[in-house]
């Protein structure tokens, strides 16, 4: 057990941060807006907005802000436009290290580039200096570093449909048993890189054929299922799943299918998944990792992924994972607020009318007439 509690880990953690971020020079961290400026641009574009008589910092300033109100919550954004629907947030810096702790966690420690990904969904001004220096406190993120990765040469299968190959693999946590469980069952698509994740007492072909029997309707079965376990083990496994569901036919794959592609994506995906459990439990003092596995799978899923360029829950479900409201691009401020669907409607809609048209079209027109001076 820690000495020190989560939130004292955290404040001192948050007191390190911000202290070094002081410390360092303007131009390093020009896009930082401190309170009372994130506030005196709000104020000036509300007043910008409704002037009669714009000059030209007025347009600068619409042309690159823009203030959404939720539930009297006041907000900086960049302007909506007909091209890009989501909202986007300048923070502000008191507030950097809470949005950089949520995001990090919330990807299972997720490293600087899958944080960028995440975080230029909803964030404008959160550079990957500042991203640097939080991951350079995270304790957990240390010791993975300290623990080193493996020089894996990752070049990933590509395929046209989703399960055209499947691939079954376990981790051994022999070492760590969480009551009867010993090992991890990976489920992963290949065209997707969809994970499925579960806890397994034994590795006999037996139990694996259940588990497989448990997603396969969920997703539909694969053409071709590849095991690393060897020939036999993939063979046996096939059979146990024919004498369940008759009409079920696949062909086993090649173990190890090519050693710089296919094994290559296995270990890079173990190291990632084994990372995240760690952190979990640590997170959550926990060492019961057969839970952690529900939460491990939708991190990894809704993760950017580097190898396809894409977010494996979206490329599978045609949408962006979603954790309820937490997700949705509403100020946290608003989103407490929240008690019935009501509330919900009307905050939606106040954030669909976010977008000026009107004042874009102020904008197009006076940018052809008149010089813009940056700030």
């Amino acid at each position: 057990m820690n000495s020190l509690s989560d939130n004292e880990k955290k404040a001192a953690m948050k007191e390190k941060f911000e202290s070094l971020l002081n410390k360092r020079d303007v131009k390093e961290n020009s896009s930082s807006l401190t309170r009372e400026k994130l506030l005196s641009l709000i104020a000036d574009v509300k007043k910008s907005k409704t002037s009669d008589k714009k000059v030209p910092r007025d347009y600068w300033l619409l042309q690159h802000y823009d203030v959404l109100e939720v539930q009297g919550v006041e907000k900086l954004i960049v302007p909506v436009t007909n091209a890009t629907s989501d909202v986007m947030f300048y923070c502000s810096s008191d507030s950097l290290f809470d949005i950089l702790h949520e995001t990090h966690l919330s990807i299972g420690h997720g490293g600087r580039d899958r944080m960028i990904k995440e975080l230029n969904l909803r964030y404008k001004n959160i550079t990957q200096n500042d991203i640097k220096v939080f991951l350079n406190f995270c304790e957990s993120c240390q010791q993975k570093r300290k623990a080193g990765r493996k020089n894996v040469v990752v070049k990933p299968m590509i395929f046209s449909h989703m399960n055209s190959r499947c691939q079954v693999y376990l981790i051994d946590f022999q070492s760590q048993p969480d009551g009867n469980y010993k090992f991890i069952l990976v489920y992963q698509d290949h065209l997707t890189k969809f994970v499925v994740l579960r806890p397994l007492q034994t590795k006999r072909a037996e139990e694996i054929a259940g588990q497989l029997l448990d997603i396969s309707p969920m997703f539909g079965a694969p053409c071709i299922l590849q095991s690393d376990n060897g020939r036999e083990f993939c063979n046996k496994l096939i059979d146990d799943l024919k004498v369940i569901w008759p009409e079920f036919k696949i062909v086993h794959g090649k173990p190890r299918h090519s050693q710089s592609q296919g094994q290559g994506s296995v270990e890079r995906a173990n190291q990632d998944i084994e990372n995240m459990l760690t952190t979990w439990m640590q997170d959550n003092q926990s060492t019961s990792w057969s839970n952690g596995l529900k939460f491990i799978q939708f991190m990894k899923n809704r993760a950017f992924h580097f190898g396809i360029k894409r977010f494996p829950y979206e490329d599978m479900f045609g949408c962006a994972a979603r954790v309820g409201l937490s997700t949705a691009a509403i100020p946290k401020e608003a989103l407490n607020s929240l008690v019935d669907e009501d509330q919900l409607q009307n905050t939606l809609t106040a954030m669909n009318v976010s977008s000026q048209p009107d004042n874009e079209k102020v904008i197009e027109q006076t940018v052809l007439n008149n010089p813009i001076k940056k700030l």
